[in-house]
């Protein structure tokens, strides 16, 4: 008959103490550091084996971005010169008549329209609204901007007026 310790089955053979959990963990903790991947050993060769922080992978320090990144826009505020106005951060569903409703509370809209894009014809976030009168396109900037409207912040300006020389290309 074979004995216990020569027979191939699953079971532990008797002689051997079963490890505790945790020595199991301390085994865990003991592990050789990871293998260098192709990039690591290149910077290696080049530094001269000197650690760096671009080599220590998961304890490179994190670059936190810039805070003029962090900070949101502040759009560029044009003071009033003509009737015409510029609506922007639209919301893409708006139309021009939701648009036409909204200016009409502040004063008598001639035309309002949103700027599309020409193959598409999806809507491209802003757009411009005519009013009859200086007085009221300026009282319209003043109520309307930072108002939402459709989920979104509106930023209502003084349309920029074109200032470019007529053989101007660009």
């Amino acid at each position: 008959m074979k004995s216990k310790q020569s027979r191939p089955s699953g079971r532990r053979s008797e002689r051997a103490p079963r490890r505790s959990v945790r020595g199991r963990e301390e085994s865990r903790a003991a592990k050789p550091p990871a293998k260098k991947g192709f990039w690591q050993k290149l910077v290696a060769f080049f530094t001269g084996g000197k650690k760096s922080a671009a080599t220590s992978g998961n304890q490179a320090k994190k670059t936190s971005t810039p805070a003029r990144f962090n900070t949101p826009r502040k759009p560029e505020v044009t003071e009033v010169t003509s009737a015409k106005l510029y609506v922007g951060n639209l919301s893409f569903k708006a139309t021009e008549s939701d648009l036409e409703e909204l200016f009409n509370g502040v004063g008598v809209v001639r035309t309002a329209e949103i700027v599309t894009h020409k193959d598409t014809d999806k809507s491209k976030g802003f757009g411009f609204v005519l009013m009859t009168t200086i007085d009221e396109a300026k009282r319209a900037v003043s109520e309307l901007h930072d108002r939402d409207f459709l989920g979104r912040k509106l930023v209502v300006n003084g349309a920029k007026t074109n200032d470019r020389e007529p053989n101007y290309r660009g």
